[in-house]
């Protein structure tokens, strides 16, 4: 999936952050414990945010890329996609989510950085992989992330599996809108737990934006984005499968342990993005389903 050309990407709010640039975090951060229990409910691993119990320093540079402002742009460079992502996201949420009965309010900017950062979370490094930090709802990601799916998890790549990513993590803002991180908090592992349900159901909101990605307008009436090929949509799909806790768990241990699983396996992760691509967000109750349906 790509942009038009002379799509207007400058409504998307992203904040660059320079080297060791972050926000100050009120006692402390968060604690080991209190990371664990998080990353089950949400189903991503931040353990690497302990961050040794400092608040995050404000130092270096902070930049809204006002730079970017055009598809081009987008098609050429990799935080520009970025932002042009984070302007189409906006753009369907704020009309998604009020048909699904609840107001849209916008996260705050994606905050991309490199090396190291401050957030809400605590002390976050680019090891940590992206994420949606609850406390003050922002979207963290290291663009060399990318890389890594390629190289470490063997991700296919590409423009829309680096978007995937991205509309993952909007999905779990999406979810804290709606409540459903709060209410399904319980701290509990396996195939069938609240932490799976919670990062499929952000896999199958991915897929509801992608699915109508080619239909969002900028404010001149100029679609955001191409209409998708099949390419693009298996390289979605694959970055969705790399990250499945069956396939991360094989590599990683040389056995699969459904019970511990928080993300899904490859298969689930793959279907429930199919299922929001085939039929928008209002398919994506993970919550509904019994284990063997899940």
């Amino acid at each position: 999936m790509t942009f038009n050309d002379n799509a207007n990407i400058g409504g998307g709010r992203v904040s660059k952050r320079g080297r060791n640039t972050g926000i100050a975090v009120g006692g402390g951060g968060l604690g080991v414990i209190a990371l664990f229990l998080l990353s089950q409910f949400l189903g991503v691993d931040l353990s690497g945010l302990a961050g040794g119990g400092q608040p995050a320093a404000e130092s270096g540079s902070v930049s809204n890329l006002a730079e970017c402002t055009t598809g081009a742009q987008a098609n050429a460079d990799v935080e520009c996609r970025m932002k042009g992502a984070a302007a189409s996201l906006d753009t369907y949420w704020s009309e998604e989510l009020p048909r699904l009965g609840v107001a849209y309010q916008q996260p705050q900017p994606v905050a991309v950085f490199a090396d190291s950062t401050g957030t809400g979370c605590g002390a976050a490094s680019a090891a940590t992989g992206p994420f949606y930090c609850p406390p003050d709802a922002t979207i963290y990601l290291d663009t060399a992330f990318f890389d890594d799916l390629r190289s470490r998890f063997g991700s296919s790549g590409g423009p829309l599996a680096e978007m995937y990513v991205i509309a993952h993590e909007w999905g779990h803002h999406v979810q804290n809108l709606t409540g459903v991180l709060e209410t399904s908090r319980d701290g509990q592992t396996g195939a069938a737990s609240n932490a799976v349900r919670v990062e499929l159901q952000a896999d199958c909101f991915a897929g509801a934006w992608t699915g109508a990605a080619a239909t969002l307008k900028d404010d001149n009436g100029v679609t955001f984005l191409r209409s998708i090929s099949q390419a693009q949509i298996d390289d979605a799909l694959s970055a969705a499968s790399a990250v499945g806790d069956d396939r991360i768990q094989a590599a990683t241990q040389g056995q699969v342990n459904p019970e511990g699983w928080t993300h899904g396996s490859s298969e689930q992760r793959q279907r429930w993005f199919g299922t929001g691509f085939e039929q928008g967000a209002g398919a994506c109750d993970t919550f509904a389903p019994g284990a063997a349906e899940l």
